[in-house]
């Protein structure tokens, strides 16, 4: 039984997906032959304003129909090159359009839109067909007289429907045709899929130059982020520890001239500069765990989330499958990134109670953090989420959120790498 209801559930939901995919592609259409007319209106010069506008909807459209395709199994990266900023005006318009017209991916859309409505689309369409077509032949042993009239007789499938007997024939056919039309939907729809990966994956080319991209981009932002720490721990050594090495090193010279005269006081100062010793010892081990925790280096990522887990104010279990360890710099992103989101959980989101999953799968280091807070976290929200996104692109490393309001949050990261260290 339940076998059977996921096969129906199935079939609906292909069915379903497979119509909304055939409506996106009629309005990919229509949105198409707008950006060509654009492309003639810009001989008159006004053309160059409206063709960005109706290529970001014809892109809005192809990637609608990525999440869709990928939704069944099969995956559609996004092919685009960055539009580069080209300011105001006639110069500014003529940059922008030099530009998404001289993406390949651009023409890809407008080939998808072509086909959209036509092999891809009526393919999609197919299953939905079925349906109708099986229900139209289950009405005909009541509806046949009127039907036979207006047409001067009818055929379904390879049935002639000529009287009671004969649509009663068609409507058993069409009995059978619903689930034969359920069963193929998955099928047909991957099908579908597949011819559009074709047509709207990028290219080896378009790949390469996007990982070009995408590597630039991330090591500029390693390079910032580099620059920004370093910034940090020259700050944090400026006006702590070292402000304080110097605090000391004039009270023991007031020690020192003290000595003789009043050792009461120089007994005092030596109280104090201990204390201030202590103090600078211990923002200098601060210091230190903000660099790389020494429970990092000695026992790894799992027992450093875990030494996180009991420090922090929350309830916090922790879940692991991570039989060795990853590569240091890995290593050290991924418990930075816990330790901010584990922060951002205890300043603002409510939580009692955090969730951490560690696990390693297909070469893929994939870490949730799971918190029963108030929601509402974006990477727009400053919580420090853009600087862990950052801080994983390096690695090619994704994050991915869930936290709607109420909650509960669910951020999770992935990061491609090797286990090169035994734990």
């Amino acid at each position: 039984m339940h076998q059977g209801h996921n096969w129906l559930s199935a079939g609906w939901l292909a069915m379903g997906r497979g119509l909304s995919m055939f409506f996106l592609g009629l309005l990919a259409v229509f949105l198409a032959w707008f950006v060509v007319i654009g492309m003639s209106l810009a001989l008159l010069g006004f053309g160059l304003f409206l063709i960005p506008g109706l290529i970001a909807a014809l892109r809005w459209s192809a990637t609608a129909q990525r999440r869709l395709t990928g939704h069944t199994g099969v995956p559609v990266g996004d092919p685009y090159r960055p539009v580069p900023r080209a300011g105001g005006g006639w110069k500014g318009a003529w940059r922008r359009c030099s530009a998404l017209l001289a993406d390949s991916a651009t023409w890809r859309d407008v080939l998808w839109a072509q086909c959209a409505v036509t092999v891809t689309g009526l393919l999609a369409l197919l299953p939905f067909a079925m349906l109708v077509h099986g229900l139209f032949g289950m009405t005909l042993p009541f509806i046949w007289e009127p039907v036979t009239g207006v047409w001067d007789g009818t055929w379904y499938l390879f049935v002639p429907v000529r009287g009671q007997e004969t649509a009663w024939i068609a409507g058993g056919l069409g009995l059978a045709e619903i689930p034969v039309a359920l069963l193929i939907a998955p099928y047909v729809l991957r099908l579908h899929a597949r011819i559009t990966r074709s047509l709207l994956a990028p290219t080896a080319k378009a790949e390469m130059g996007l990982r070009v991209a995408h590597l630039a981009r991330t090591r500029t932002d390693a390079v910032d982020s580099s620059a920004a720490e370093i910034r940090r721990i020259e700050r944090d050594l400026h006006d702590g520890a070292q402000a304080r090495l110097l605090a000391m090193g004039m009270k023991l010279g007031a020690a020192e001239s003290l000595l003789d005269e009043n050792p009461e006081a120089v007994r005092a100062l030596l109280a104090e500069t201990r204390d201030a010793s202590l103090r600078a010892l211990e923002e200098l081990r601060d210091l230190v765990r903000g660099i790389h925790p020494p429970v990092l280096a000695d026992r790894g990522l799992v027992d450093a989330v875990r030494s996180l887990a009991l420090e922090s104010r929350l309830q916090v279990q922790v879940t692991a499958d991570l039989l060795s360890r990853p590569e240091p710099a890995v290593e050290s992103a991924a418990y930075f990134a816990v330790c901010e989101l584990l922060t951002n959980a205890t300043k603002h989101s409510g939580a009692r109670r955090v969730l951490i999953d560690v696990q390693y799968r297909a070469d893929v280091l994939a870490v949730t953090v799971t918190d029963d807070g108030n929601g509402g976290a974006g990477l727009e929200s400053g919580s420090g989420l853009p600087g862990i996104q950052r801080r994983l692109a390096a690695f090619d490393g994704t994050l991915s959120i869930s936290s709607p309001a109420g909650g509960p949050t669910i951020v999770g990261f992935r990061v491609p790498c090797a286990l090169t260290v035994a734990s």
